[in-house]
């Protein structure tokens, strides 16, 4: 086991990012609420352990899709703030029943990358996310897609989640996707691409590894995964590309387990 690794099994402060292609099936786009009573059960046994969990979400505009009926996602930035509007609220209700079954109180918390660039409002977001931690409160942070357009655009804000775990001094960030990690190879066309288990350094042959688009619900890809993990390590938290998908993943990689790809933070 590496130290990084090592290291996991201690960590206090965690960021927990799960992507919309966790969230919902791919055949339909519906929410996958099976999937999400899992997840949320564990993070609810892994602050009951001791661990402070702070889960970043994306999927707002995959419910509204999903509450309205609608299959394929739309092109325009307009309907797609509408659509992240209507499904804001199904999600936070789905949250809040599965947190309450287990016995957890959760917060809600909106962020844009703008917020997080003011220092004034970082700082309020810092003291505000400090006390509710305090509190025993999970907080459950999302991407206010209703009233911004970057996020949007770049898709499933894994930058946005990196921002956040530098903000509450977490020790962690843990990415769920959709895929078991950074491979050596695109593992969809290639079927000798290896699982690459540590990362220490971001170079520019690792960028070049990360390539292509993700899913029809989320557009977020391993590019983007590979600038949070350079953003995460300079500011001194660790971070790691987890299978969503796997059921346990959370409590195995938190125990050192070589599950997904690490990046040791750098300070």
């Amino acid at each position: 086991m590496s130290a990084a690794r090592e290291n996991l099994r201690t960590a206090r402060r965690i960021v927990v990012k799960v992507g919309t292609s966790t969230l919902a099936h791919a055949a339909t786009g519906k929410l996958n609420l099976y999937r999400i009573e899992q997840l949320i059960r564990e993070l609810a046994d892994l602050h009951n352990a001791g661990r402070e969990i702070i889960f970043v979400s994306s999927g707002a505009i995959a419910a509204g899709m999903d509450k309205l009926g609608i299959k394929n996602k739309p092109e325009t930035i307009p309907e797609n703030q509408a659509l992240a509007a209507i499904g804001q609220g199904v999600l936070m209700h789905i949250y809040e029943k599965f947190f309450a079954e287990y016995g957890q109180t959760m917060a809600q918390f909106l962020l844009t990358k703008e917020n997080a660039s003011d220092t004034h409002a970082r700082e309020n977001f810092h003291n505000a996310m400090s006390t509710v931690l305090n509190m025993g409160v999970i907080p459950v942070i999302n991407e206010n897609d209703a009233v911004t357009v970057d996020e949007i655009r770049i898709g499933d804000n894994d930058n946005l989640s990196a921002i956040v775990a530098t903000l509450v001094d977490a020790e962690v960030l843990i990415i769920l996707s959709d895929i078991d990690g950074l491979f050596d190879g695109n593992p969809k066309v290639d079927k000798t691409a290896r699982l690459i288990d540590e990362v220490p350094e971001i170079t520019s042959a690792v960028e070049k590894m990360a390539g292509g688009v993700g899913t029809k619900l989320g557009t977020g890809g391993m590019f983007t995964k590979i600038q949070a993990a350079k953003l995460a390590t300079s500011n001194g938290v660790t971070m790691l590309i987890v299978n969503g998908s796997t059921v346990g993943n959370l409590r195995q990689v938190l125990n050192g387990e070589s599950i997904g790809t690490i990046f040791p933070a750098k300070i």
